[in-house]
């Protein structure tokens, strides 16, 4: 298999369980490069345990996960980030009280010289430089990239939490819920970004329960049920009513592929 054909990310058979509870049950995943894959299923379905284990923020007790045909074992979000995969979760982990360029570079700041730690020099102007022009990039207005992130509104502080993955990702952003609690016009913006992530070379993993919103962006939709992958589907309008049915348990397990 070419590179070109190989999946830029795979988990198989991941097994997950928490005491007596199973979370994931022989989950066997493909993101294709520069694919939107919708992740798809109710509460406790196993989304948010397996996007943790994407992200390295919690181990499989079985399972693979594989980068560009490469298995690797994730003990930290540091391990996952290493292999260009960034996640945004749905609480977004901004800080209110930072303007939105330390959000950016959060963890990552550019300081000089850097032997000397936390007594380092930051680079300030190199920093607003760079989230600036990502911004244009990512066509987003902010304003101010020194204005405090709990001024921001929520869709503000969504694209400054996709941007920073965005920004910092090589292969994979995961994204949770990223247009839950925002208004039709934040919610477009937000999915106008989205869409435009594999023209910058990148595969996402795209979490929602808004299946409009599914509809609108992914090129593939895979649903979880009680731990285990039911079934998979292009998200069309005429395929919402089925993937809906597998999503509440109504319909026999099946590929709508076809």
């Amino acid at each position: 298999m070419s590179s070109a054909e190989r999946p830029v990310l795979e988990v198989r058979g991941a097994r997950k369980s928490y005491g007596a509870v199973v979370a994931l049950d022989g989950v066997d995943v493909q993101l294709r490069r520069g694919e939107i894959l919708a992740l798809l299923g109710d509460n406790g379905a196993g989304k948010s345990t397996l996007i943790k284990a994407l992200s390295g923020v919690i181990s499989l007790n079985e399972g693979e996960v594989i980068v560009d045909g490469a298995p690797h074992r994730f003990s930290s979000p540091s391990d996952a980030r290493r292999q260009g995969i960034e996640t945004v979760y749905q609480d977004l982990a901004v800080f209110d009280n930072l303007p939105g360029v330390a959000n950016f570079f959060i963890g990552r700041e550019l300081a000089r010289p850097k032997r000397l730690g936390a007594l380092s020099v930051m680079r300030e102007r190199e920093m607003a430089r760079r989230w600036e022009e990502t911004m244009r990039e990512l066509r987003v207005s902010l304003g101010d990239p020194h204005g405090l992130v709990g001024l921001m509104s929520g869709g503000q502080r969504q694209a400054v939490a996709v941007a920073r993955a965005v920004a910092f990702a090589s292969r994979v952003v995961i994204l949770d819920e990223p247009t839950a609690a925002l208004g039709v016009r934040e919610s477009a913006n937000v999915l106008r970004l989205v869409a435009s992530l594999p023209g910058r070379g990148l595969s996402v993993i795209l979490v929602s329960h808004n299946m409009e919103h599914v509809t609108q962006v992914a090129d593939r939709a895979v649903v979880l049920r009680r731990g285990k992958l039911v079934g998979e589907a292009t998200p069309t309008l005429e395929n919402q009513e089925r993937l809906v049915s597998l999503i509440v348990g109504s319909q026999t397990d099946v590929n709508l592929n076809a």
